[in-house]
Parts: C-alpha cells; structure tokens; sequence
C-alpha cells in the first residue's frame, strides 16, 4: 500500500520541509519512501498534504492501572466524602460479605466536608464490616478499611517495609492510611485481578492509547494483577486474538533481592525477548517516595518541613546487590529515583561493574531533583533518564516547597541532560500524568502549564527543542528497548508505526504545540484510530 501526499517530520531530518512523500508500507515495515505523485501500480492511499510523523512511545506509564479507571470506580471527580460514599455504595449495591470495595483516584486534600484526611475509621462509615480499599490519585497514598486493617496485621512480610510509610495515631496505631511501597505491598499481596478482568480494563484503555498517537508502551503494571505469569498470559491473549493494538514492554517489579532471585529462577526470558508485541521490560526497584508526602529523599530538609529530608527504602548495598543481579543476568533496571540522595544511590549503583549500565541500558525514573555533581556522573555513566514533563502542569509552582533554592535550576534538568548528552525519554506515568504525549512536548518545549504560567517558563534554561522532545517520543525509547535501527523513525526497513497530525510541530507557534491533533494512528502498517470515525 501507498501512503501517497504526505509530508515528514521527525527529529534531526533533513526532509523537514514543504516536500510531499510517498510512503510505501508492506508486511508491518516501511518498504520505501517515494517522491509525490505516486505513479506506480500499487494500492494508494491520499494522505490530503497532512504531516505524519513516527509514533509515540511512552517509556514510563501504567496501563492496566489506567484501564481499571475506565472499567472500576474512578473517584477521580469526587469532591466530597459525601460524595465518595454515596458513589461507592451505589457501585457496590449486593456485594458479598468478605469481598472487597476498591475505589482509584481520589483526592480528599480537596474535600469540603472533612477538616481531616480520611482515615479507617471514616471508612467505617462506609460500610462497618467490609475490606475497602482507597488509592490516592497520584498512587502514592492509600487507606483500607478497619477490617483490612486486621488482614495487614497478620502480614509478617509488611514490617520489612519503612515505618514511615505507615501512618500512626497518637497511641502508634495504624490509622489505615499508608504510603508509597507499603501501598504497593498492600496492592500486591491482598488481591489479583482474573486475567480476563484484566483484559477488559487494557481493551477499555486501548482506544484512549490509540487515539493520541501512542503505538508502543513500557508499563509497570504487577501490583494490580499480582502475578507476573497472569500479566503475561493476558497481554499475549490479547496479542494472539488480534486485540492488542501497540507494543508492550512489561516490567516486573521487586521488593527485594529474594523477589528478583526467584523471577530469574522461575523465567527464561529476559529484557527484551518474548513475542512479536509483548517483551519482557525492566526490573522495576523504588529507592524513595514523593515530594508531596516529603518521602522522596532529599540531602537537604525540604524547605516547607524542616524536619523532613525523605526516606531511603534501601541501603546501599542492598541496592548494588539488586542492580547487579539483574545486569548480570540480562536484565534491565529501572529505578524510581525522585529525590537528589536517591538518585546518587542509584547512580552508585550503575557504577558498578557488575552492573553493566552500558550493555544494558538502565534506567532512572523521575530524576527530578538534580545538582551539578550529579549530572557530572550521569555524563560518565550515562543511564537513560524517563522524564515526566506534564508533572511540571501542577507543580511548578510548589518546587520551592520541596527543593532549597540554590538547587532550583536543576529541578526536571531536561535541557542540561540533553547537551550533556545523557539520554532522557519522554513520558507519561499515566494515569497521574497526561496520556497526551503532545501536552508532554508542550510542557518540555514551554516549561508552562497550558494556561502559559509562569510567563516565560519556569526555569527556562531548562527548556527542550521541539526536535529533542518528539525524539524523546520516538527514536530514544526504541533505543531502550534494544530497537533502534528497526523502530522509532519513518524510514526503509523500520516498522511502521505513525501518526497524522493536522498540523507540522515546527510550524506552530510552541506554546500552540499541545493543540495539536492526532488525525490518525497506524501501528504496523495498520490504521487503528482515524479521528473521523471516532
């Protein structure tokens, strides 16, 4: 098939210009790129002038978390525990004794009839005698029900994690309310989704994916199914039943050394291999927490908490031992790092030998707190860094709180990474940040939120060029993947994964570059979202 009339962005190419292509596409791989008229034999599609350019790759997300927001109880509306309650007991009418109420994204911080943040015992008002389950929107935070609570406290493997990730009363009672890896542990060990449960919620998400130009994900999606066989098993279903309209890289994440041991035990496969569209991605490890709970580890006091710099999860040699198993036995690391002390931790860690930071191309989420002797190992060591330049939307304006002022220009440091040649991806961390890789790139290239605030960008030394950005999107993570030369660009011999867009990023004023719109979304050769038809 011909995709005849269409121009060509991607970054770094010279054939950014007025020229008008014809894309020749065969068996999932550009076959050919052609001058405009097309006069040959072959099928032709009329792409009308429109701007394609290679699809987006989202690095860091959670899709199946996503999914279940379509599919579950979203409580990401509620604006009042009023209304929470009367949500969750109109969705749980006839539910079972023993069984489980969840609910996701909710935000009581914001709640006009609490003068407190919820706790078990305003759950109790819920339902007196049923296992509840609240996750906070940015996943960070959960509060369980009384009854859970007496669950968790029969869990002899739960006191591993930080005491300060559990919150306590005046007596040192859990209030129900938990943080960060004791969210995960709870998640993980006290329920798993079915896979076909599982499946409705990545098929509810799948047309959300498509629609904004996203043909390849990494997602992080273990604690909601808490079995990496069943995550598998439900993806390649997908897969082999023709459902499955991108490609997948599924991390596994671990708690501890004994988590990693067993999954290399128990699996052949590594980084890497697995099927034509679901790989095997990168051993996820949290080494801090976030900024907004002060858990996210800091080698200073955060300014508005004094008294607070953070907690790391893990000594150093725990972290070492970690990392090095896993490069040592093929597999990829992937570390959420937020906090400037954390991040050193993971760097000590890439540095290792035993490592091998180079051969396997490792990574750092989030990096949001940097300082220059940072950046000056990271240019030796060279990870990849996943950005999440959509947090910069609600949060540029409380950097000040969590971060002393002599390191505020380098807070979400994209620019520098960039000239220093240290590779960075960008990326969502869907659901807490935006599904739409262009508001990513508007973010990145504007350092504003779309209401243009703060005039000029904040920290706008920081700022991407339109063409880092859209690479960050497209060529990098291919390279993450251990796929370059074969994806992230439109050329002979790559796969075919592209986006029409209605208008060209290099010819819109920057700050118009979230108005874009994604017209259509081909994955492999094939047309999965047109937006007339949507």
């Amino acid at each position: 098939m011909i995709l005849d009339n269409v121009r060509i962005y991607q970054p770094f190419d010279q054939r950014n210009s007025d020229e008008i292509y014809a894309v020749e596409l065969r068996d999932g791989v550009f076959q050919a790129i052609h001058s405009s008229p097309y006069h040959g034999e072959k099928e032709t599609v009329d792409g009308n002038g429109k701007v394609i350019t290679p699809g987006f790759n989202d690095s860091h997300m959670h899709l199946l978390r996503y999914g279940l927001l379509k599919k579950e109880l979203d409580l990401t509306e509620t604006e009042s525990f009023k209304e929470m309650k009367e949500m969750i007991e109109n969705h749980y009418r006839g539910l079972e004794e023993n069984q489980w109420f969840f609910g996701k994204g909710f935000n009581d911080a914001q709640f006009d009839d609490l003068d407190h943040l919820l706790t078990a015992k305003d759950l109790h008002k819920i339902q007196a005698d049923a296992y509840i389950f609240l996750l906070h929107e940015d996943g960070h935070e959960c509060v369980i029900s009384e009854k859970a609570l007496e669950l968790l406290k029969q869990e002899e493997d739960f006191k591993k994690e930080p005491d300060v990730f559990k919150e306590k009363d005046e007596q040192g009672r859990w209030t129900g309310r938990f943080k960060d890896t004791a969210v995960h542990y709870i998640k993980r060990h006290f329920w798993g989704r079915s896979v076909e449960d599982a499946k409705r919620a990545l098929q509810a998400a799948f047309p959300h994916i498509s629609q904004h130009g996203l043909t390849s994900v990494h997602t992080d999606d273990l604690n909601f199914i808490k079995s990496y066989d069943k995550l598998w098993q439900a993806y390649t279903e997908l897969e082999n039943e023709g459902n499955l309209p991108i490609d997948v890289q599924l991390h596994h994440y671990i708690f501890d050394i004994e988590d990693l041991t067993r999954y290399l035990k128990d699996h052949k496969l590594r980084t890497g291999d697995g099927t034509k569209q679901v790989k095997v991605g990168a051993v996820k490890i949290f080494l801090d927490g976030t900024q907004r709970l002060h858990t996210a580890a800091m080698r200073n006091p955060y300014p508005e908490n004094p008294e607070a710099s953070g907690t790391l999860i893990y000594s150093q040699e725990q972290v070492n031992e970690m990392v090095a198993e896993a490069g040592s036995n093929g597999m990829q690391v992937a570390m959420h790092a937020i906090g400037d002390k954390a991040i050193e931790q993971a760097i000590q860690a890439l540095e290792q030998k035993e490592a091998y930071t180079n051969e396997r191309r490792h990574r750092i989420i989030h990096a949001q707190t940097l300082a220059p002797d940072l950046i000056d190992r990271l240019r030796k060591v060279k990870p990849y860094i996943e950005t999440q330049p959509s947090f910069l939307l609600g949060e540029w304006d409380k950097k000040g709180k969590w971060t002393p002022k002599e390191l505020l220009p380098f807070c979400d440091a994209f620019n520098s990474l960039v000239r220093d040649h240290i590779p960075i991806t960008l990326s969502s961390d869907l659901p807490i940040g935006s599904i739409n890789p262009l508001i990513s790139i508007n973010t990145a290239v504007n350092r504003t939120d779309l209401e243009g605030n703060p005039e000029g960008g904040w920290m706008p030394q920081e700022k991407l060029t339109v063409d880092d950005s859209f690479n960050g999107f497209t060529s990098v993570p291919a390279e993450i993947e251990y796929q370059e030369g074969k994806k992230g660009k439109i050329d002979r011999g790559y796969q075919a994964d592209f986006v029409m867009l209605d208008q060209h990023p290099k010819e819109i004023q920057e700050e118009e570059l979230h108005k874009i719109n994604v017209l259509q979304t081909w994955y492999r050769g094939e047309k999965v979202y047109d937006r007339k038809q949507s």
